[in-house]
C-alpha cells in the first residue's frame, strides 16, 4: 500500500521508538515529521530510510524543524526550495513520481501570502503537501476560525488546491483536555480522487496524532515497486525488433503515428 504519513512528534529523538513502531505498522513510502527538535549537528539514521530535513537552531537549544524520511523501497529525490518556511520536499515514485512537501508553521510566527504562494510555486505537481499549519477552521473541523485558518483558506482556494481533511481531530490539549484539528493534508486537485485520509487513533507520546494518506484502490495490501533488472536485458535483440524508420512515422496524423512507435516499442519488449 502506498502510503504518506504526517506526524508532529515534538522531538525526534525521545520519539525514536515511536516512530520506528509507526514505520513498522505502515511502512509508509514518505513519513513526514515536524518540531523534529534537531541541531544542526546531530545525525539521524533510520534503517531503510533515507532522511531530508531542515533544522532551526536558535541558540542554545533547538526548536521547530522539519524531516522527510523517504522508503529506500521508492527511487526519491531531495528538492532544493528557497524559502524561509520550516519546509522540505522530495519527489518519490511509488506508482508515479509524486511531489511530498513537508511544512510546519509556528503559531506565533508572522506568515504572508506571499511566502506560501512562492512555497507551492516551487513544488512540481501532482503534489502533496502535509504538516501542522497551526491554523483553526471549520472548514477541517474546527469549532472557530483565527486568523492563520483564513490564512491558509486563502492559501487554497488561491492555488486552487484540494484539502484532505474531513472533521477527525489532529491534536489533543492537555491543559484543557480538549482536541483541535491543525495538522493539514492539501493535494493539487489531480490527486484528489486517487487518495484516502485518516487520522491515527494514537498519539505515540506526543500531543498530535499522525495522518494517513494512502492510494483510494490500494485495497489494505502491501505494494513494493516493481524492479527490472535492466543489466539482463538484451539491448541488441531489443533494437532490432523495435526498429522505427522514417516510414513509420509518415502518416500526417502525429497521434497515430506516435501509437504506432509506442505500440512497436511495447511489443519488442
Amino acid at each position: 500500500m502506498f502510503t504518506y504519513l504526517s506526524w508532529n512528534c515534538r522531538g525526534i529523538r525521545s520519539k525514536l521508538h515511536d516512530i520506528r513502531t509507526i514505520l513498522n505498522n505502515f511502512h509508509p513510502a514518505c513519513f513526514c515529521l515536524q518540531e523534529t527538535f534537531l541541531a544542526s549537528n546531530i545525525p539521524l539514521k533510520l534503517r531503510g530510510y533515507n532522511c531530508v530535513r531542515k533544522d532551526t537552531d536558535t541558540g542554545s537549544h533547538s526548536s521547530g524543524g522539519v524531516c522527510i524520511l523517504t522508503s529506500n523501497l521508492y527511487p526519491s529525490t531531495p528538492l532544493t526550495l528557497h524559502t524561509t518556511l520550516q519546509a522540505v520536499a522530495v519527489q518519490v515514485h511509488t506508482r508515479a513520481l509524486v511531489t511530498v512537501c513537508c511544512i510546519y508553521l509556528p503559531p506565533h510566527d508572522v506568515i504572508t501570502q506571499q511566502q506560501l504562494n512562492n512555497l507551492v510555486d516551487q513544488v512540481p505537481k501532482p503534489f502533496l503537501l502535509l504538516g501542522d499549519f497551526n491554523g483553526h477552521s471549520a472548514l477541517w473541523g474546527s469549532d472557530s476560525t483565527n486568523s492563520r485558518g483564513r490564512q491558509i483558506e486563502q492559501f487554497i482556494s488561491n492555488n486552487c488546491l484540494c484539502l484532505l481533511n474531513n472533521d477527525e481531530k489532529t491534536y489533543f490539549h492537555e491543559p484543557t483536555r480538549s482536541f483541535h484539528s491543525l495538522d493539514l493534508a492539501i493535494c493539487s486537485p489531480d490527486l484528489l480522487p486517487l487518495l484516502n485520509f485518516e487520522v491515527g487513533d494514537d498519539l505515540h507520546n506526543s500531543d498530535h496524532f499522525p495522518l494517513i494518506v494512502s492510494h483510494a484502490d490500494s485495497g489494505g495490501a502491501i505494494q513494493l515497486p516493481p524492479r527490472y533488472l535492466f543489466q539482463r536485458a538484451d539491448w541488441a535483440a531489443f533494437m532490432q525488433l523495435a526498429g522505427v524508420t522514417e516510414a513509420m512515422v509518415s502518416t500526417a496524423d502525429i497521434s497515430e503515428a506516435v501509437q504506432h512507435v509506442v505500440d512497436i516499442i511495447i511489443n519488442a519488449a
